[in-house]
């Protein structure tokens, strides 16, 4: 493959960002929109780690957290001493999701009916598996939620390190890297489920409460209830996201 310059980028839209919810999230979307529109073509390089930094505004690990997400997408491939190129073969080699929109209903029911599959089961291999020091990840992550709850903070990032724990203690490569992905896509939805909790009171103390039934579960190394209590808590947060969409869209303006 040719090297070629790197592509100057986001100059005529104002590309800068201001904080948000998911940096990494938006800079990995206004780096595919470059590619779909062809400003990035199969093949171009990207502008370095330092470049991307000054060009968004943003610290150098949320730009890397952006181009993993683009490489777990297929949308970008690295090569050791040569930098981030736009790949070149894409067709039927990668599985992708664009982020789901809250709005849309059926879409929503989809992604998350396969959220819940793959993190129920990964859940019950976790029990199986679980070390000593698996354990001590995922309480550490369990009392960062408590204490996030505490101090009236949201816990999302908290609740995130919390599953991802979790699939971690698999030990199964495909798992991590498959709701690696997933994750990468329902980080709003989290948010939305969190921010709705964080409405009523009580209930985000409920939702501490399963997620220690989970940890319980992966603590006697019992499969069958932390497939029980990971189903009931992701079913609940499904039921609590649908909340706080319908709660959204009856204080849109009419019209």
């Amino acid at each position: 493959m040719a090297t070629r310059k790197p592509v100057e980028i986001g100059q005529d839209s104002g590309a800068r960002l201001e904080r948000a919810p998911s940096l990494p999230d938006e800079i990995a979307r206004m780096l595919r929109d470059e590619v779909n529109k062809g400003t990035l073509k199969p093949g171009d390089r990207l502008p370095t780690e330092q470049q991307l930094c000054r060009m968004f505004g943003v610290s150098r690990p949320v730009v890397r957290e952006a181009i993993s997400q683009l490489k777990y997408d297929g949308v970008l491939e690295s090569f050791q001493g040569r930098g981030v190129f736009v790949r070149e073969d894409t067709g039927g080699s990668s599985f992708r999701i664009d982020e789901p929109d809250l709005n849309n209903q059926k879409e929503l029911a989809h992604i998350l009916e396969l959220l819940i599959s793959i993190e129920v089961a990964a859940t019950a291999l976790a029990a199986e598996r679980r070390s000593e020091k698996d354990l001590q990840t995922i309480k550490a992550a369990l009392d960062a939620m408590a204490k996030a709850i505490d101090d009236g903070e949201s816990g999302v990032d908290e609740d995130v390190a919390f599953h991802r724990s979790i699939v971690e203690a698999t030990e199964n490569p495909f798992f991590i890297a498959l709701v690696t992905f997933l994750e990468s896509r329902v980080r709003n939805l989290i948010r939305a489920a969190r921010a709705s909790t964080a409405r009523f009171e009580g209930l985000a103390y409920k939702v501490q409460q399963e997620h220690e039934a989970i940890y319980d579960a992966i603590v006697a190394a019992d499969p069958v209830a932390a497939k029980d209590a990971a189903e009931r808590h992701l079913r609940n947060a499904a039921a609590r996201l649908e909340l706080y969409r319908e709660e959204k869209g009856s204080l849109r303006p009419a019209g």
